[in-house]
């Protein structure tokens, strides 16, 4: 019962327990920079007892951004993330930054240019038409993971966590519902995992000794033709083998399947409200609840896959979805996962770590409501019940 606020070692990095403030993004960096408000809910989230905090989706390169106000990590921002992981480190944590790009569902307007994509296949979710990544892009995507390592040593972070799941561009890679390529990136798992591992070898390479090295992969992708339990597995043995510390084994494709990854519904009308362009608007009100399918909720949701996973790796694993009460979090624990993820329970509660120590039994304030979820995609994260301190209180 006392495993959650024992230490525990991922890969060179020891945190002070076993919960992590998982990478959910929080839309607090207009100009693809770090906010005053960013570094204020980390070190919120730090203060309120959580082992390590991830900041969420830093692109690797412009092309790998989808909104105006993700983070897209380069030399001019560091400084400024600097400041962020010294206020997550003076409050206790461990600070993590997940890096990724995100593929078929990247923006011109803020992309640069064209979404590139394993496979030139229209993204409904976009609306996005990509076009088919040659060698040169593959090449220089993966050398710009490892050159996002180098930066977020260069900002202080202890980790970083490759997203590899998701839908996003090595998740894309990885399942057969968009990679319809016919070279040696496309076809068999085996060359599906190709462009994952060039990746990994970049990553790697760039870590050294000194920067712990997380991957979020799927599971299951959500939806027939996706990525299934078996393809998964066959994934975190290759990953345990190209050097991963750890995996947060997760689930669900943000263009094809959001819900499998949260559960619960997504509050359509909140994010219609947000909105400006009112095609999104009425396309939300009439087709939105079928376009993001539900899926229900329940604690540990993603349980059975996860052990599943774990009985064939011997790297550390970090189980994440629905721990949000001390007994769900006990019972992931209990199975020998090295750490547990949250980040709804954070947002509604970021001192929800401390708390737990204070009251056993204690179940998260968080009503799965997805309405922080909602708000996401047009500005910052914030839970209905309260907004996020304002950035003018800290010192």
């Amino acid at each position: 019962m006392n495993q959650l606020f024992e230490t525990c070692t991922i890969g060179p990095v020891r945190l002070r327990n076993r919960s992590i403030r998982a990478a959910a993004f929080e839309g607090m960096c207009p100009g693809h920079a770090p906010s005053p408000e960013l570094l204020a809910y980390h070190r919120e989230v730090a203060l309120g007892g959580v082992g390590m905090t991830t900041v969420a989706y830093a692109a690797v390169e412009q092309s790998g951004l989808s909104f105006p106000h993700q983070l897209w990590l380069r030399p001019e921002i560091v400084p400024g993330l600097r400041a962020l992981t010294d206020a997550v480190h003076a409050a206790g944590a461990r600070a993590s930054i997940q890096i990724g790009h995100c593929g078929n569902m990247a923006k011109a307007a803020v992309a640069g240019g064209r979404a590139l994509a394993p496979s030139a296949r229209f993204n409904l979710y976009g609306p996005v038409w990509p076009r088919a990544m040659d060698q040169s892009d593959i090449h220089r995507v993966a050398a710009s993971f490892g050159r996002a390592v180098e930066l977020a040593r260069d900002a202080g972070f202890d980790a970083v966590e490759v997203h590899a799941g998701h839908g996003y561009l090595i998740s894309q890679f990885l399942s057969p519902a968009t990679n319809h390529r016919r070279d040696d990136y496309g076809g068999p798992l085996v060359n599906r995992m190709r462009f994952m591992r060039e990746v990994m070898e970049e990553v790697k390479e760039a870590a050294g000794s000194d920067i712990a090295v997380l991957v979020k992969v799927n599971m299951r992708d959500g939806f027939r033709g996706g990525v299934e339990l078996d393809e998964a597995i066959e994934v975190a043995r290759t990953l345990e083998q190209d050097g991963a510390d750890a995996l947060v084994l997760s689930g669900g494709f943000v263009s094809r399947a959001p819900m499998y990854i949260m559960r619960g519904a997504m509050p359509t009308r909140v994010m219609g409200r947000l909105m400006t362009d009112w095609t999104l608007r009425a396309g939300l009100a009439l087709f939105g609840q079928t376009l993001i399918a539900p899926f229900p909720y329940t604690d540990n949701y993603f349980l059975k896959d996860a052990l599943a996973v774990k009985q064939e790796v011997k790297l550390p694993l970090v189980y994440i979805g629905g721990a949000a009460s001390r007994a769900a979090i006990d019972e992931a624990l209990s199975h020998g996962f090295v750490a547990v993820a949250m980040a709804r329970a954070l947002i509604r509660d970021p001192a929800f770590i401390n708390n737990l120590a204070a009251a056993d039994g204690r179940a998260a304030a968080c009503d799965h409501c997805n309405y922080c979820a909602a708000r996401i995609y047009t500005t910052h994260m914030a839970c209905h019940h309260r907004e996020p301190p304002p950035a003018r209180l800290l010192p």
